[in-house]
């Protein structure tokens, strides 16, 4: 078993950043899917999708959920279900984070969570002006 991923995103967003990484790694060693948000949704319509997912998502293991701007529409969804779920949550998803997150498939939930933290914000860098 492993942890599932759950990308809680504006639009298409976390589909693109999903197939990025598929196009970098190939096969995701984590079973993973998107839970798009739009302004249009009732945000409870949403809430049960995204619980729908998550519970197909978890082989026993757990789900992490990255959402991608904090207090955000999508991150207020990702954290009521948590809220409902006791997934951890992370804001910010980047693909320096994705690349961590996919990188230590056999992580426990929490773990992986502090290395997806990790693996964002060292992707983040003021690049000289050389």
């Amino acid at each position: 078993m492993s942890v599932g991923i759950l990308l809680v995103t504006h639009g298409k967003l976390g589909h693109f950043l999903l197939d990025c990484m598929r196009d970098m790694i190939g096969e995701l060693p984590l079973t993973s899917d998107v839970l798009e948000v739009r302004r249009v949704q009732a945000h409870e319509v949403l809430i049960g999708q995204g619980s729908k997912m998550i519970e197909r998502l978890n082989s026993g293991d757990g789900v992490l959920v990255l959402t991608d701007a904090f207090g955000s529409t999508p991150s207020n969804i990702a954290n009521k279900l948590c809220a409902i779920h006791g997934s951890p949550v992370v804001s910010g998803v980047n693909l320096p984070m994705l690349v961590r997150v996919y990188n230590y498939p056999r992580a426990a939930v929490d773990e992986m969570a502090k290395l997806a933290v990790e693996g964002g914000q060292r992707g983040i860098i003021l690049c000289p002006k050389n």
